[in-house]
């Protein structure tokens, strides 16, 4: 099994990227066998790190379960089921996707809090803020119950402090939710790509929601240079948080432990085949660095994006990283995935993601639609439109390797959001897959 030649130069690819076009990329600097042999130029990380993410998470739970009775059940760990899906896979193939091998939905669309994947990293971050405070006043040890801090001499002394996130919506509501349940004051600035129903969900909460008429880059940079001006705000920046990157990170272990559960392997003849939607890059970055942590070359990772705002897939391929948006070549940066409404890569995850993601691919808006219908009518999976990026995945994958049937592999669509979302909402996305035209082979 092997990729097959991209013969198409960088310069081509950029061409059609900027008509809008759907494209695919196959990394050809994609070298790494391990991704602690990175340049320590370009990667800080180690995997002592992720023990510490993960260690830090496990403190926490106490308090997630007493804060959050959602997670009762998972003893206040923050994770998402792994489901084989069968009869999504029987769609994809009579619409003429290939899928050779099992396709399976890695469900944080219904991550428990927020309901996406920013649970993982936007929690974490909050919460390793909140401990170095609680160290640091001396209200807690680290051998402490951490369910003490859901007293209110906790929320009293958060009170004393801020935190403030840029979003075009998943991550200001993972910041939010748990920011405000902590205590903490806290300022979401959202770009006008932000749903409507993020924001009033966020105000119901107990979270200022600053909007701005701008993209994410002015929501995210206003927001960074409002939070500078003030000592007891804690910034999260998405676009170079190496504390988000690791609360992502920590999924390549959890997934790890799912497959095994499953008793699938990983190896040369049972490769990992994972589809990760992306927006500025830091959820997907660090998924794809804990999983390449844990099965190096025997995983394979693509990054799905729109074509309107392809923010990786363009710095990567022109090899600019952050220094080249969508605009610049001509392109929007507007989706209906609000979610990857993103026009320039994150500078700490691109570099990264050179030497280690096995490439990238777009997809237009309209697509979407009929994945989340067939999701929901054939699998009872509701997920939200930006979330769906990933599905046409597999069938791109069979078209551009060699020898894939020859192996058993298995497929993973990292649905990113979907749970959170109103009812309305939810079946307004559905009759737009419904009414789509040639929906199943009917009109």
């Amino acid at each position: 099994m092997k990729r097959k030649n991209n013969s198409k130069t960088a310069e081509s690819l950029k061409n059609e990227i900027a008509r809008g076009k759907p494209v695919f990329w196959a990394n050809p600097a994609m070298i790494v066998s391990d991704v602690h042999d990175l340049p320590q130029k370009k990667i800080n990380f180690t995997r002592t790190d992720i023990d510490e993410a993960e260690a830090r998470l496990e403190r926490f739970a106490p308090y997630i379960e007493t804060a959050f009775p959602e997670t009762r059940d998972s003893n206040g760990i923050i994770e998402s089921p792994l489901k084989e899906i069968h009869k999504m896979k029987n769609y994809l193939l009579s619409v003429g996707e290939v899928v050779q091998g099992n396709l399976f939905l890695k469900c944080d669309s219904h991550l428990p809090i927020s309901g996406s994947v920013k649970a993982r990293g936007g929690i974490y971050e909050v919460l390793k803020y909140a401990e170095e405070l609680a160290l640091d006043a001396g209200l807690i040890k680290k051998c402490d119950n951490y369910s003490r801090f859901a007293d209110d001499d906790f929320k009293k002394f958060f009170s004393g402090y801020s935190v403030a996130v840029g979003s075009t919506g998943n991550l200001g509501m993972s910041i939010g939710i748990i920011s405000a349940k902590l205590g903490f004051k806290v300022d979401v600035h959202m770009s006008q790509d932000a749903k409507d129903w993020k924001k009033e969900l966020l105000r119901r909460a107990g979270v200022n929601v600053v909007e701005y008429s701008g993209d994410y880059e002015k929501a995210v940079a206003e927001g960074r240079k409002l939070a500078e001006a003030d000592p007891k705000c804690h910034f999260v920046d998405d676009e170079n948080s190496q504390d988000l990157f690791l609360g992502y990170a920590v999924a390549g272990r959890r997934l790890a432990k799912q497959l095994r559960d499953r008793d699938i392997s990983v190896s040369e003849a049972t490769p990992l085949f994972v589809y990760i939607p992306c927006g500025v890059g830091g959820a997907p970055g660090g998924i794809a660095f804990g999983i390449k942590d844990e099965f190096g070359d025997n995983a394979h990772i693509y990054f799905a994006e729109p074509v309107q705002a392809p923010a990786m897939t363009l710095g990567l391929v022109t090899g600019l990283y952050e220094k080249i948006s969508a605009q610049d070549v001509g392109l929007s940066g507007k989706t209906e995935a609000d979610g990857l409404a993103v026009s320039r890569p994150s500078a700490l995850v691109s570099p990264i993601m050179a030497e280690m993601l096995d490439g990238c691919f777009t997809v237009e808006d309209e697509e979407l639609y009929p994945y989340l219908t067939n999701l929901a009518e054939l699998e009872d999976i509701w997920v939200e439109p930006s979330a769906c990026a990933a599905f046409p995945g597999p069938g791109i994958i069979s078209e551009n390797w060699d020898g894939l049937e020859e192996v058993k592999a298995n497929h993973i669509i990292w649905a990113t959001g979907g749970s959170a979302v109103p009812e309305d909402i939810m079946q307004e996305y559905y009759r737009r897959g419904k009414n789509k035209e040639n929906f199943n082979g009917e009109e």
